[in-house]
């Protein structure tokens, strides 16, 4: 049986396409996206999560039917213990949940980890991993899918935001580094041309998810 993905999605408007966490595309059956009213990205993206109020998650959570549950935002993290314990299924509040794994083959100069905005993704983020803090690359403030989702915009260019976000990967690339991750929920529908332009594997939340429950993401996005 394929299994079945809850997804807790911030209150958005933007454009969630083939790939992203939210798109419906991005799954190999149809998941349940909860909407959480009020958890705007400007209230979620802060470099002090411990000030997130997660209550609404809390009550989301007992709405999940999915076999497996996850966030819509790598801000998250900060809260990944406190909202696993009150489930019986498995939970991934980020792709930074990966380190755990990632840091043992990789060391914070091999590893690239690209972020929605690199100024407020921190120690609390980072957890037990601080050592990675220096392997943060963030998208630049004028960045086209950052003014996309900072903005709540309503269109989307794609092909300009995967020119811009493989540029910054390759321009800032040097020969020590050996994977990349992606923080961002946002960033996979990109994670083929990011792989084609820098020749380093990529992890992301689908790829997070898809390593718990095998079979849940589409195939173009395994």
């Amino acid at each position: 049986m394929i299994p079945h993905v809850t997804v807790l999605q911030l209150d958005t408007g933007f454009p969630r396409i083939a790939g992203d966490v939210g798109s419906p595309d991005s799954y190999a059956r149809p998941p349940q996206i909860i909407r959480i009213c009020g958890a705007s990205v400007a209230r979620i993206v802060t470099d002090s999560p411990e000030s997130i109020d997660i209550a609404p998650f809390e009550e989301a959570l007992a709405q999940a039917r999915g076999d497996i549950i996850v966030t819509s935002c790598g801000f998250l993290s900060y809260w990944q213990a406190h909202l696993a314990a009150m489930t019986d299924r498995p939970f991934i509040s980020s792709s930074l949940t990966a380190l755990d794994d990632l840091a043992q083959t990789y060391a914070p100069d091999e590893l690239r980890i690209l972020t929605f905005d690199e100024a407020a993704l921190g120690e609390g983020h980072l957890g037990k991993h601080q050592t990675y803090l220096d392997s943060r690359v963030g998208l630049p403030e004028a960045n086209h899918l950052r003014q996309v989702i900072k903005s709540n915009r309503k269109n989307l260019d794609r092909a300009q935001a995967t020119d811009e976000i493989t540029a910054l990967l390759r321009e800032s690339q040097n020969a020590t580094h050996r994977h990349i991750l992606l923080e961002c929920t946002n960033l996979p529908p990109y994670r083929a041309a990011i792989r084609a332009a820098t020749g380093l594997p990529v992890t992301d939340i689908l790829t997070c998810i898809e390593t718990i429950c095998p079979g849940a993401i589409a195939p173009e996005f395994s």
